[in-house]
């Protein structure tokens, strides 16, 4: 005879379809946020291990009960499914407010690769080349010369390390700032060398800005308020380069941030705000994503407790925003059937564009090992060499707030880790506990 109690089946398979469907926490009792957009799926599905991705959080925890961060957000998702979605912490410590998926993350050099897509756009439709002189564009930067720290030539006198070289004219270089200015209390003091203004041997070219081998640094020269930038870009091209193009790679900000934004209104015949705005932020449904946020998003920004004080200007964006761009750059340039870039171009982008130079910028460990540069992102060339957790060909950049994103074709895989404090060593571990997940 049966003795067992008759079963409502319904909340039953309820139950038991959750279970298949969603992923497990492993030691995380957090749920995972579910995308907007992107379809979520159960990482076994995708050949990762769900107690494997449970790593993330786990050391994310970590991190925040050791005060290093107040929290974040990650992301993971493989063959085009999220597999982990997690917020952590707070992101205002003061009221007690735990970190939401849709937070704003000041994304600083984030937004590198993002203009860097705006460009490559404006390559596929033909507007502009990547060999075009950027002085195609902009003709003050037609007389930019090269500013070298050297001795004169054999039979050459004082007058030609400043001849004609205007407000340079005399001064002494002080080796100290490095190429960024002029120190006028050094004139005329010490021994240190003076500076010598040559030609430029080849002009600077939009690859050049792409992959920081331009020796555009902007020689401190600083944007006002009233500045646009058509007239702080005109500033910019009075300074001196640094080295001659093509021959050095060294970090930096005009280029991407200010000179290629003016070139794309020049080009596009639309402001840059706007361009990016309807050309990129809508078409990949980035609706978190803002250079200037609105009043009603204000409350999105997170408070960074160690700095007391939400971010300034720049490119703000939530997690998952990125995670859209990414996911675009592994399908090749198309996301929600639209399409951004050619395959080509985003082959270009993430393939080493500067040889070895990207891998010898630093002295020690500072020497990006095992690393090539592509446009606006960063190429593991030798995974081992590199020790970055990620596979060879896989691409991507991050911001000084501590804003990380990358795609890995090899693996079908694209990830994103959004703090706002810069801890390095938590990208990297990041990687790895992904890498570690992976099992098919």
């Amino acid at each position: 005879m049966n003795v067992l109690p008759k079963l409502n089946a319904t909340p039953v398979l309820f139950a038991i379809s959750l279970y298949l469907v969603l992923p497990i926490s492993g030691l995380s009792a957090k749920p995972m946020h579910t995308p907007t957009k992107m379809p979520l799926a159960k990482a076994e599905s995708v050949g990762m291990s769900t107690e494997g991705l449970s790593r993330i959080d786990e050391m994310m925890q970590e991190q925040i009960d050791a005060a290093r961060i107040q929290g974040g957000a990650t992301i993971v998702a493989r063959r085009g499914k999220v597999v982990h979605f997690s917020t952590h912490g707070e992101m205002d410590v003061e009221k007690g407010r735990i970190m939401e998926p849709d937070a704003l993350y000041i994304m600083a050099s984030s937004a590198k690769p993002v203009i860097g897509v705006a460009t490559l756009m404006l390559v596929d439709e033909g507007l502009i080349s990547l060999s075009d002189p950027i002085s195609k564009f902009i003709p003050e930067f037609a007389k930019q010369k090269v500013a070298v720290s050297a001795k004169p030539a054999k039979g050459e006198g004082k007058k030609a390390w400043s001849k004609g070289e205007g407000d340079n004219k005399g001064k002494k270089w002080d080796k100290s700032n490095k190429g960024k200015k002029w120190d006028k209390a050094n004139k005329g003091k010490g021994d240190v060398p003076l500076q010598r203004l040559v030609p430029l041997e080849t002009p600077v070219t939009i690859h050049h800005l792409l992959t920081h081998t331009s020796g555009l640094t902007g020689g401190g020269i600083k944007r006002s308020k009233e500045d646009s930038l058509a007239t702080y870009i005109s500033k910019l091209a009075q300074a001196p380069l640094i080295f001659q193009p093509g021959t050095r790679w060294v970090y930096g900000n005009v280029g991407i941030h200010d000179v290629l934004p003016r070139i794309i209104e020049i080009v596009s015949g639309t402001p840059f705000h706007e361009f990016m705005q309807e050309r990129v932020f809508n078409p990949l449904e980035m609706n978190n994503t803002y250079f200037h946020v609105p009043s009603d998003k204000e409350s999105k920004v997170i408070l960074w407790n160690d700095l007391k004080k939400k971010g300034g200007g720049g490119l703000l964006s939530a997690a998952e925003d990125f995670l859209h761009f990414e996911q675009m750059l592994l399908n090749g340039g198309e996301l929600f059937g639209r399409r951004l870039l050619s395959q080509a171009s985003v082959k270009m982008m993430g393939s080493n564009q500067v040889g070895d130079l990207f891998a010898t910028s630093g002295k020690g460990a500072k020497a990006q090992k095992g690393m090539g540069f592509g446009y606006a992102v960063s190429v593991t060339l030798d995974p081992i060499a590199a020790a970055n957790g990620r596979e060879k060909g896989a691409f991507g950049w991050g911001g000084a707030a501590g804003t990380v994103s990358w795609t890995d074709p090899e693996n079908e895989l694209v990830a994103v880790i959004m703090l706002q404090q810069p801890r390095g060593g938590m990208q990297g571990a990041f990687a790895k506990a992904i890498h570690q997940a992976i099992i098919d």
